[in-house]
């Protein structure tokens, strides 16, 4: 007997014999193995399970509610409130009826029991290895001692856990300290009036900290590309101002106190508008300039003997606006560039060697990246911390989740996943395309991240049935995805970014312009991507799982108790006594596991189901559920396509999938609203709120715009008659390959800049409408190259690894970038033929 700590409860100890354990092995309707073991007494007493702990079993997924090591909790739950009239979302009628109609549930607990070191179930084991690595495959809760990477999933010596962490804790000991000793940085504008034929000065209160000033000015200001189209500028330099010694206080100190004034920097020529009909037309942008007034003007201006004046003054036949910020300690970008590429690089090695979870990576490079903004004197305040997260975008997928989560209560991804199948007549390379192909028409015309979180699930249950490995699979599905989603301005957020700027839009492109200019190199790139994934996956095994299924099916039913115990914590006794029992359910399939790696495995013959019994097995479960899903569908779907017409309605994305999911939980009348927000993937949530804040530092650090400076200047440096041929190469591929490893969002705002400006440069005489086709090919297609490059990349991953299959950065890395250069290619001839050679524009 062993007492738990969840009032008193005995467990008694039970010994199964083998033939018990392995009794039952049947397929669950979940995708997972579920053993029946038929004890021959009651694990726990009917009158020991409290209300309590009632409520903690009804939160748990169906598949493990039916188990019948928790049959004492369903027995007492039906002797308390009887049978249910509503049954509990997709419940069985019994664990041991084999009849699992209706008892279909995706696992949706994102936890991983830390205790274990079970391999994640699309880990292959190599036979020859079987009885070598038993010890690593297997934990029965006897002794074994195992070191896990929680992020990896796989085994790492001590030796690598005792530098990762200690690397980790030299990083925290780095921006914690920074952070706790350097104040959020407070400028204080100053709304200033520069007047005609004459000038304006602000006096430095106080002695600059070094020789570097920044000066940052907001107002109707053209880009520097202007500087050959127009002839009016406001002009700024610095002053050494010469006083007494016995009026040293620049704040009191009056003209005749002034010995002598000095031209310590150059002037700073500003692009303005050359009315003032123009100024009111124009958006308010920020120019910032560092001056650098030297050692020995510093040392004068330190010591008392002169202080520093800013002149500004214009040659515009009108008063000029602007808004003036002093900066005492900017940043030297120069240095800033190098951290920038540090923390990026350092990002790059979490994920790509998987030392910690893709989301506690991205968690501590974009605090690192908020350190070295405090070491350089630039902390952030929080409220503009908070500014950088896309909001917008976190809506969408909160929204669609939840959408998801509901919907697919109904079995509509089942049935979808059987019709696919009579479609396909069961082939495996027609069921693929069938399914690529439909997801790219259908991220042409909803948001790409929409569509992945749709058709995530049907891929999944769809190779379940036809027993494939749905990691390859999926990666085609998002590729393919992304590829459709450069069709149309609302197919990818990179075009919404490109389509909705005011000054492309003056220029002729809009919704048709732009579908039809994009519609031929996407159908030529969707061929060589079907040849490219079709010549990688030639051995149709490479779709296959590479172990005998009947192993891979215990380490996934091992996998989804281990995320079902991890998810209740200690908090209660009551919890633990639901979280114990769970886990004695870990440590006997983990003890069938072993076994069954030290004696082999009879490979199960490959399953052959009829289409009659698949249909039978999946059936639409909720059909009442299933149109109040439809209506919502109809409504987010509907108001979607008006996205791209803002006279018509006002909604954004975000705030459709939100009211969306609001509908559909009012039409759902849910009162286990906790198991619906449970399916929530908040991690991805956190780690897209992280890469935003990431991403925003290191433009803050210069990273973003230096590489704009670099293409642009490239552009420039070509002859005149090859510059359009060069603009769209530079323009496309840096766009690309940037795309892969930074969030395309803040690249793709930077490079639209870049391509108005060298459009509206009238020396170099480019067309703007070629530079748009190549951001947009470059910006949404370079997505595809890792996978972090695209938003739908990371929710495919994200709700795939909720569902018990999970790949990794260099998996992905080996499919997707091929096939991204070769995309890129394609659309460099035809870029090249269409406004080069034939001049289309």
């Amino acid at each position: 007997m062993s007492k738990t700590r969840g009032k008193n409860v005995v467990f008694k100890i039970l010994r199964f014999s083998e033939e018990e354990e392995l009794a039952d092995l049947k397929r669950s309707p979940s995708g997972v193995t579920v053993q029946s073991i038929r004890p021959n007494h009651s694990v726990i007493s009917l009158s020991q399970v409290t209300e309590a702990s009632l409520e903690i079993w009804r939160t748990l997924p169906a598949a493990i509610r039916q188990d019948p090591s928790l049959a004492s909790f369903r027995q007492e739950h039906e002797r308390l409130h009887g049978p249910d009239e509503d049954p509990l979302p997709n419940e069985d009628v019994s664990a041991d009826d084999g009849d699992d109609n209706h008892s279909k549930e995706f696992i949706t607990i994102k936890v991983t029991n830390p205790d274990s070191s079970i391999e994640d179930s699309s880990k292959a084991v190599e036979p020859a290895n079987e009885k070598n690595g038993q010890q690593n495959a297997t934990t029965d809760g006897e002794g074994d001692e195992h070191e896990t990477t929680v992020g990896g999933h796989h085994q790492q010596g001590k030796l690598f856990g005792y530098i990762k962490v200690g690397i980790l804790l030299v990083v925290w000991l780095f921006f914690t300290g920074f952070l706790m000793s350097v104040h959020e940085k407070e400028l204080t504008p100053r709304q200033l009036s520069v007047p005609e034929a004459t000038y304006r000065s602000y006096i430095l209160p106080e002695s600059p900290p070094t020789s570097r000033i920044g000066i940052n000015l907001k107002g109707a200001f053209l880009s520097d590309q202007h500087h050959n189209n127009t002839s009016t500028y406001l002009f700024v330099n610095l002053q050494l101002l010469y006083i007494h010694s016995n009026n040293s206080n620049s704040s009191y100190f009056q003209e005749h106190d002034i010995k002598h004034v000095e031209n310590i920097t150059n002037a700073w020529h500003v692009p303005i508008p050359s009315s003032l009909d123009a100024i009111d037309r124009m958006d308010e942008t920020t120019r910032k300039h560092v001056f650098d007034i030297g050692p020995i003007n510093h040392q004068k201006v330190s010591s008392g003997k002169a202080v520093v004046r800013v002149r500004m003054s214009s040659n515009l036949e009108a008063d000029f606006p602007t808004k003036f910020t002093y900066d005492p300690t900017p940043m030297d970008v120069e240095v800033g560039v190098i951290y920038a590429a540090i923390v990026l690089l350092g990002l790059y090695v979490l994920i790509i060697w998987e030392i910690v979870h893709r989301t506690f990576a991205a968690i501590i490079a974009s605090t690192l990246a908020i350190g070295v903004l405090a070491a350089m004197n630039e902390r952030p305040s929080m409220p503009k911390l908070i500014s950088w997260i896309d909001v917008e975008t976190l809506l969408l997928l909160f929204g669609m989740m939840i959408l998801v989560a509901i919907l697919s209560e109904t079995g509509i991804f089942d049935y979808l996943a059987v019709y696919a199948y009579q479609v396909t007549n069961g082939k495996v390379w027609p069921l693929i395309n069938c399914l690529c192909i439909f997801t790219a028409i259908l991220s042409s015309f909803l948001d790409n991240v929409t569509t992945v979180l749709l058709m995530t699930p049907v891929t999944i249950r769809l190779c379940e049935v036809m027993e494939l490995n749905p990691v390859p699979v999926l990666m085609s599905m998002v590729i393919y995805s992304n590829v459709g989603g450069t069709l149309t301005p609302v197919g990818d957020p990179p075009n919404v970014i490109i389509a909705s700027n005011s000054h492309i839009a003056k220029n002729g492109v809009n919704f048709a312009t732009f579908t039809l200019h994009m519609a031929i190199p996407i159908f030529f790139v969707m061929i060589t991507t079907y040849f490219q994934l079709r010549m990688k996956f030639k051995n149709i095994n490479d779709l296959r799982f590479s172990e005998p299924q009947d192993v891979q099916e215990i380490r996934h039913e091992i996998a989804v108790w281990q995320r079902a115990a991890a998810s209740l914590s200690s908090y209660s006794k009551d919890e633990d006594l639901v979280r114990e029992t769970l886990l004695k359910k870990v440590n006997r399939l983990s003890r069938t596991l072993k076994k069954k790696l030290v004696t082999g495995s009879v490979p199960v013959e490959s399953y052959k189901a009829t289409l009659e019994e698949m249909k039978r097995k999946y059936p639409i479960r909720s059909k009442s559920l299933l149109v109040k899903s439809a209506i919502t569908l109809a409504f987010v779907i509907t108001f979607f396509f008006l996205h791209s017409a803002p006279d018509i309605q006002k909604l954004s994305l975000g705030w459709t999938a939100l009211l969306g999911a609001l509908l559909l939980l009012i039409l759902a009348d849910r009162e286990d609203i906790e198991s619906v927000i449970a399916r929530v993937e908040w991690s991805t949530l956190l780690f897209f709120a992280a890469l935003f804040i990431l991403m925003e530092a290191l433009a803050e650090l210069g990273l973003i715009d230096w590489i704009g400076k670099q293409t642009e200047n490239v552009i420039l440096s070509v002859s005149e008659e090859s510059r359009l041929a060069v603009a769209i190469l530079i323009i496309l591929w840096v766009s690309a390959f940037a795309s892969a490893f930074v969030d395309n969002i803040p690249l793709t705002t930077m490079m639209v800049k870049i391509a108005i400006g060298l459009a509206e440069n009238e020396t170099l005489d480019l067309p703007l409408q070629p530079l748009v086709w190549a951001l947009a090919l470059g910006a949404c297609l370079g997505g595809n190259g890792t996978l972090i490059g695209a938003s739908a990349n990371v929710v495919c991953a994200g709700v795939a690894e909720q569902h018990g299959y999970r790949f990794t950065f260099i998996e992905y890395f080996k499919v997707g970038f091929p096939v991204m250069v070769g995309s890129v290619i394609v659309s460099t001839i035809y870029l090249m033929f269409a406004h080069v050679v034939f001049t289309w524009h």
